[in-house]
């Protein structure tokens, strides 16, 4: 019975020094961009520093855990993350996604939250089980980042020269496609499949003590990981590559501001084929890809706690 009381008085212990360890905070983003798009977004989250010790590479160890909800004209989402630091350059992350949308029209053009993609009679594409809140879409990832930053081994406020990768394995569905069959979320080019996809992400930047407080480029990089039929004549094996040029800007100790402007990866296809569904697309043998202007963004970051 003592055993057992010492046990419960050691664990209660426990979790209040571990309740007190713990930090929140309380984030709101906005989003905007050249395209017509805006997203807002509310973060929580919370660090629990474990498997901490004394040097410089584990003194910083901790386990995030963050929630994220997201509203944009047309569809809304709901995510869970963990992400565990056992040792300053290395994360492993651990998440699911959760969302549905609606369709709007906006001065004449239709934007699609979620639907289903097809080829109409005319062989173009076409949206259907497009009403509003027609199926759910949703995710499950893993990830692995490193990062190095310079002043690490070389001290000083004006050697923060950084460097991340990450690499991500993700399952992305919507419940109202069937295996094969292609949906639009987003807003996006309405080529997705139930599936596993693989997301990477390599970033190299410059972080001085002063208002600009980061440059940086930025590539991403998907892939379908799914074999589609045919998949090679319009390009659904091939990378789509974002190549960024980010900054960012404190304006004051809760606000932040970044700007971003991209460029991407395009297929070209042949004339005759161009306009049609994308499955029935041929590339173009002389010129598969192209890189065009993507965007300009707008971040507007605010902690509210």
């Amino acid at each position: 019975m003592k055993k057992g009381l010492w046990l419960a008085a050691l664990m209660s212990a426990l979790n209040l020094y571990v309740y007190a360890q713990v930090s929140s905070s309380t984030n709101l983003t906005l989003q905007l961009s050249s395209l017509p798009e805006a997203k807002l977004n509310l973060n929580q989250s919370w660090i629990l520093p474990i498997l901490q010790g004394n040097g410089a590479l584990t003194k910083g160890n901790s386990l995030k855990l963050s929630a994220n909800a997201d509203l944009t004209p047309i569809d809304t989402n709901l995510t869970l993350d963990a992400v565990l630091t056992p040792i300053a350059f290395l994360q492993f992350g651990l998440g699911a996604k959760i969302g549905s949308g609606w369709n709007i029209d906006l001065f004449g053009k239709p934007l699609y939250g979620i639907g289903i993609s097809k080829s109409g009679t005319d062989g173009k594409q076409v949206i259907v089980q497009d009403k509003a809140f027609g199926g759910l879409f949703w995710n499950v990832h893993g990830n692995v980042l490193f990062q190095f930053d310079l002043a690490a081994v070389l001290p000083g406020d004006w050697n923060h020269i950084v460097f991340q990768t990450k690499n991500e394995i993700n399952y992305k569905a919507f419940t109202a496609a069937r295996d094969g069959q292609s949906w639009v979320y987003e807003h996006d080019f309405a080529e997705n499949q139930n599936g596993w996809n693989y997301y990477g992400m390599f970033l190299l930047g410059y972080q001085p003590p002063i208002f600009l407080n980061t440059i940086g480029l930025m590539a991403e990089v998907d892939n379908y990981l799914y074999n589609t039929a045919g998949g090679d004549q319009w390009g659904d094996d091939r990378d789509r590559w974002v190549l960024s040029l980010l900054t960012n800007f404190t304006i004051t100790k809760n606000l932040t501001l970044a700007l971003i402007g991209q460029m991407r990866t395009m297929p070209n296809y042949t004339a005759e084929t161009k306009d049609l569904y994308y499955r029935k697309r041929i590339l173009d043998k002389e010129e598969p890809i192209r890189f065009e202007p993507y965007r300009i963004a707008l971040i507007l970051s605010a902690k509210l706690f």
